[in-house]
Formats: C-alpha cells, sequence, structure tokens
C-alpha cells in the first residue's frame, strides 16, 4: 500500500472514530529489568559514558524487546505507533558519545555543535537509529494490520533537544544561544529523511519544550520534503506546564497553533508534562482554536517513585479521564505518554470504543479576498490576521494594528547610536517600553551602513526573545535585505511579520522570498513596487498589488489573510503638479 494511501485511510479513520496512539517506550522499556550491560551489547561495550538512558540505541542492541513492546501496544488496540527514536539526533546522541567540554574549563557553544552536526559517527548512528526503529514499527504494523484487516500507523517520532534556540544558559548573557537554528535544522533534517526511508507512514514532532527548536523541526521537515518530493501528513504535539504555556519557551497553545498552522499538521495537540486532569483546560482551548485534528496522551498522572510505573495514575484512571475529553468533544487522537504501559493503553481504547471524534469545522470554499481583489470570492468573509509571540495576537477586520517603530536604526536615531555603541540592554528597554505603552507588535530593522545588520537582527531578537513582557509580542522583520529577513526569521519563536517583499526583482525573485516567508511560518507585507519602479498613481498600485496578490495565492499557496499590501504613501505638497493626487491615489487603493 502507497504511502498516499495509508495518509487517506489514516484521515479518514480520524473522521470516523477516536484513533488510539501508543504509549510510554520509556515506562515500558523499565518492566523489561534491562541493565547497563543489556543495552550496550558487545557494540558499545567500550564506550566511556553510561548509555542505559539512551533509550532510543535499544533498537539496535535489544530488537527483540522493542519489537515486544510495539506487539504488546498493537494488541492493547492502538491504531498508531511511534518509532523509539524520541532522542535519535546527532546533537541527541552527543549527549552519551562527545565529551563534555565543560568538564575541562570550556563550554558548549555553537562552535561545538557544529562539530556535533559534522561529526560521521554521530551521523550514521542517528540515520540507523531511525531507519532501523522506522522498520521495526513498520514490520509489526503490517503484521497486526495484515492478521486483522484493520488498517495500523507507523509516526516516525521527532523529540526535542537537550539545546534551546529560545533561552540562554548563561545568566550573565541572554543574548548566548549554544547553537544555532541551521544546526538544529540540520539535526532534524538527517532524522526526517531516515524516518521516512524506515517506512513511517506520518511525522511526529512532540513534546515540545522550545517552540523555536520545533519551528527548526518543521522548517527541516518541509525542505525534505521540497528536496526529495515527498510528502507526508505533519502532526504537532507540545508538552506545557502548569499554566498552559510551552515549557521552555512559556508560548501558550494558542500562539503555538499560530506559529505552526502555516504547514496544515494532520493534527496539533497536548502531551507528557501533566497528568490529563491537569491537562483539560488547555486542551479545550486548543481544540477550540485549531482547525486541525486534536491529540492527546498525558503521563499517567504526577511522578510517584513508590508506584510500578513511576506514576499515580491506574489503567482505569486513564480511561476515565481519557473518555471525559471524548464525552466533551476534544479529541481526535488519545493514548499515554509517560507511565502508560501497554495495560493502560488497552483501558484507554475499550474506554473510546464507540466514542464519537471531535468534529472538524467545515472549511469555507472559495478564495477569501483582501479589498476589492478576488470579485468571485465577495460572498466569502475574510479572515483574521492572527499573529504570536509567546502569546496570541488576532487582528480583528478594521481593527488599527499598533506597530512599534521606535525598535528602527533607520527611523530613531537613539535606538541606531545604541545599537552602534553595543549598548543592547538599552536597546531593549525601548522594546520593553513600546509593549507597556501597548504596541501589538514591535518593527526591528538594523538597515544601517556601519551595521552588520545580520548579527544585530539576530542578537537583538534573541536578546528580546529572553524577556518575557516584550516576547509576548509578535516581532516584524524589517530590512531590504533578504539575508537579514531571513536572519531574523530564525529566531522568531512564534508568527511574526516579514517587512517587506516587492517585484522589484521580478516574479522569480518574489516567488523565492514568498515561498521563503511561508515556510518559516510569517505574515508578510508586500510594496507595490515592480521591475519598473514604486506605483505611483492608483491605477498603477492596484495593478501590481493584484498581480502580487495573484503569484501569493495561487501560485505560492500563501494565506489571504496573512498578506498586509503597502501601497506607498508618496510625498505630498511639493508643489510639483504630477504630485498633486499622490495623497488621493493611496487613500483610493486603500480602500479599494
Amino acid at each position: 500500500m502507497s504511502r498516499a494511501t495509508h495518509a487517506e485511510l489514516l484521515r479518514k479513520l480520524l473522521t470516523e472514530r477516536i484513533v488510539i496512539i501508543d504509549g510510554a517506550m520509556g515506562t515500558t522499556i523499565r518492566t523489561y529489568g534491562m541493565k547497563e550491560a543489556d543495552i550496550r551489547g558487545t557494540r558499545f561495550a567500550d564506550s566511556k559514558k553510561d548509555l542505559l538512558n539512551n533509550g532510543d540505541l535499544f533498537s539496535l542492541t535489544q530488537p527483540k524487546m522493542i519489537c515486544d513492546i510495539h506487539r504488546r501496544f498493537l494488541e492493547a488496540g492502538a491504531h498508531i505507533v511511534e518509532t523509539n527514536t524520541f532522542s535519535a539526533t546527532s546533537i541527541g546522541q552527543s549527549e552519551f558519545f562527545v565529551d563534555d567540554p565543560r568538564e575541562h574549563g570550556g563550554r558548549k557553544d555553537p562552535a561545538f555543535y557544529q562539530k556535533v552536526v559534522d561529526d560521521k559517527f554521530l551521523g550514521d548512528l542517528a540515520w540507523e537509529i531511525n531507519e532501523t526503529s522506522a522498520r521495526q514499527c513498520r514490520e509489526w504494523a503490517d503484521r497486526v494490520s495484515n492478521a486483522d484487516g484493520k488498517p495500523r500507523f507507523v509516526a516516525g517520532a521527532i523529540g526535542p533537544l537537550t539545546v534551546s534556540l529560545s533561552n540562554s544558559p548563561d545568566a550573565d548573557d541572554a543574548g548566548f544561544r549554544v547553537c544555532t537554528f541551521d544546526q538544529v535544522k540540520a539535526a532534524y533534517v538527517q532524522q526526517v529523511r531516515a524516518l521516512i526511508a524506515g517506512g513511517s507512514d506520518f511525522l511526529l514532532v512532540e513534546t515540545i519544550f522550545d517552540s523555536l527548536n520545533a519551528k527548526a523541526a518543521l522548517v527541516a521537515i518541509q525542505e525534505v520534503f521540497d528536496a526529495d518530493k515527498i510528502r507526508l501528513p505533519v502532526s504537532i504535539s507540545a508538552a506545557v506546564g502548569r499554566g498552559g504555556e510551552t515549557m521552555i519557551s512559556a508560548q501558550t497553545v494558542e500562539a503555538l497553533w499560530n506559529a505552526v498552522k502555516h504547514i496544515q499538521p494532520l493534527s496539533i495537540g497536548l502531551n507528557c508534562s501533566l497528568g490529563p486532569d491537569l491537562m483539560r483546560p488547555f486542551l479545550a482551548e486548543l481544540a477550540a482554536k485549531s482547525g486541525a485534528f486534536v491529540s492527546c496522551y498525558p503521563n499517567a498522572g504526577l511522578p510517584n517513585p513508590l508506584s510500578p510505573t513511576g506514576f499515580d495514575l491506574e489503567p482505569e484512571d486513564m480511561g476515565q479521564f481519557l473518555g471525559e475529553f471524548a464525552s466533551g468533544g476534544l479529541i481526535n487522537i488519545a493514548g499515554g505518554c509517560c507511565g502508560n504501559t501497554p495495560e493502560h493503553i488497552a483501558a484507554i481504547a475499550k474506554a473510546l470504543e464507540g466514542r464519537h471524534p471531535r468534529e472538524l469545522a467545515p472549511k469555507a470554499s472559495g478564495t477569501e479576498r483582501l479589498g476589492g481583489i478576488s470579485a468571485s470570492a465577495a460572498q466569502v468573509a475574510p479572515k483574521p490576521l492572527r499573529l504570536s509571540g509567546s502569546q496570541p495576537f488576532t487582528q480583528q477586520i478594521g481593527q488599527f494594528m499598533m506597530i512599534g517603530e521606535r525598535t528602527n536604526v533607520a527611523g530613531s536615531p537613539k535606538f541606531a547610536k545604541l545599537i552602534k555603541e553595543g549598548k543592547y540592554d538599552e536597546a531593549v528597554a525601548i522594546a520593553r517600553q513600546q509593549v507597556e505603552n501597548g504596541a501589538n507588535v514591535i518593527d526591528v530593522c538594523m538597515d544601517e551602513g556601519m551595521i552588520d545588520g545580520v548579527a544585530a537582527m539576530t542578537r537583538f531578537l534573541q536578546l528580546l526573545g529572553s524577556e518575557p513582557e516584550v516576547a509576548k509580542a509578535p516581532f516584524m522583520v524589517d530590512s531590504s535585505k533578504w539575508e537579514v529577513i531571513e536572519a531574523g526569521l530564525k529566531c522568531l519563536q512564534g508568527k511574526g511579520i516579514v517587512n517587506s517583499i516587492s517585484l522589484k526583482g521580478g516574479e522569480d525573485l518574489f516567488r523565492e522570498h514568498a515561498r521563503k516567508v511561508l515556510k518559516y511560518g510569517a505574515a508578510v507585507v508586500v510594496m507595490a513596487f515592480d521591475e519598473n519602479g514604486q506605483a505611483a498613481t492608483f491605477a498603477e498600485k492596484i495593478r501590481i498589488c493584484e498581480r502580487a496578490y495573484r503569484i501569493l495565492v495561487d501560485e505560492v499557496g500563501f494565506p489571504p489573510e496573512d498578506i498586509i499590501f503597502d501601497p506607498n504613501i508618496l510625498t505630498v505638497a511639493t508643489g510639483i503638479e504630477e504630485h498633486n493626487n499622490y495623497a488621493v491615489d493611496f487613500i483610493e487603493a486603500t480602500r479599494w
């Protein structure tokens, strides 16, 4: 059966019933009584570090046990089994096979992690774990499916990392990051390719602690899809704390949805971190906001060292909680994370048998329009622009958006002076003041001849990302240089705005930039500017804007609500006759 057919079967099943995903691999492994020697085998007998906590390695050294666990979860009622690849990246495996430089007076930094992602041993090991684990899942999913005639599915599990793109480990330097976006992306690219090679039906980016790390994984997935000309469904699952925010980057579930919905995920949900009782209000919020299927596989309550599984809740307890979620119309996919054994999954499957899945809102037909562009879609109500930092921001139709422009070197001599002098703390204070004074979005521009735009944009946005009161707002990455824009996009955990792109360099370059903006999940400002220069008259403005819109929506697939047109306000009252109608033309263009 082809991947495309499997994907359609999964989508169909999700509309018919609540689909069951498996439980905790780590918890179940512990019930087998494995020791250090068992995970090492002969292959890793001489490894210098302890390996017992490197559960992914069991797929290579104890394949019979891993396959037995997959079998047990499938026979317990799971429709989906996850690959045993939670930490199977070169970065994840480096924790077990590379000396920690901090033990010798050094530190982990981008130079260290560049060596990690370039390391052939780590790369080959990560590939082998992912491909092997996917093949093991594929074998047992197909065996059980062939035995009873019901489809089973393999989720290629893409877990979090021990590094953060959102936070600094250095208390004295909030702008420091141990690794770069591109390094994290490179590690995930390799994992994605291996999971696909092993036979995964879809990819599951799960246990999201750090939203920016997750965005790097999503960019990696899209780049693999484009390069290898393949498409698989993608699912997303976050781990939130008691306040309903991701554990490291402190992003709310609605803000996360705004940041990732551009990839049109198969599902989005919550797992790990909390027991089902504490997870419910955040799951309900996600179910209300999301346009995708919703998944839920919580921990079996809170940690309890006296429990055989290490967690509070028994199988029947988990079945009861998940059954209540189903009664509330909250879920499409259900299972368990830490503390959930095959017995827990059996209880959940039994409790959800015959329960109706959450219904997705029907998608609007036709093409949403902006202004007067698409007469054929005049009856379709335009969608609001949804952005996010750590908090969501929705610009309702007709609402005025307040953009803080004081962190723009072209518009603020004071800010420019601070950046040139390296006084970033004082520069951050300006951004903080703008948020405190009511700015909905913070514009950041570093276009100045004496400033390294890429370095300044990166450091300043990383500093802003470490300031909770500032990081809650969406950021507008403002530059005339594409390399500066892309550097900025790699720092945004939420959904920001790119300011700007235009047709000045021709349609091919416009498409290239638009596709990259969409890949990073940002909205975009489009200037009324083409190969012949900026539009001055009403007719020129609407011609260029409509041309850009058609390319964005019809060819690139850009959401119409994420397009912001700048029809160019030109100098008025110059005394030059041909300028007399500039103001009227601008007003008419915005009204159009």
